[in-house]
């Protein structure tokens, strides 16, 4: 739940480097957050039925849309790649899965080192 709180917190941060717990806890409870936002539309009946959509999902996720786009890029930074590679089906997922860079790149240092500073 940390990591979630983390990555809404650096919302609008489209710069420097993002951990693999940091990008896949935020997939996790986001993902864990749209099934219980599906749930309320259907116990509510807040679906519209042209659309199909339910106004408290799509209230999740429009306002999820941009801290998810931020980790994202972050984490393809991390990997070493432009933010450009969340746009690539398949290969950014693997990109998210694998180990990021150690020590400083191009986008930035490495937030393993940062996290252990901190602490």
């Amino acid at each position: 739940m940390n990591w979630y709180l983390i990555v809404l917190k650096k919302y609008n941060v489209f710069t420097g480097r993002a951990r693999r717990s940091e990008y896949w806890y935020f997939v996790l409870i986001n993902f864990l957050n749209s099934v219980l936002t599906s749930y309320m539309d259907l116990t509510f009946g807040t679906i519209d039925a042209e659309s199909g959509f339910g106004y408290f999902n799509l209230a999740y996720g429009i306002a999820m849309f941009i801290p998810g786009l931020a980790v994202g890029i972050r984490r393809m930074h991390d990997v070493g790649k432009s933010g450009w590679y969340i746009l690539i089906p398949i290969y950014n997922i693997v990109l998210a899965a694998t180990p990021g860079i150690i020590g400083d790149n191009e986008y930035g240092s490495d937030p393993k080192d940062e996290n252990l500073i901190s602490t």
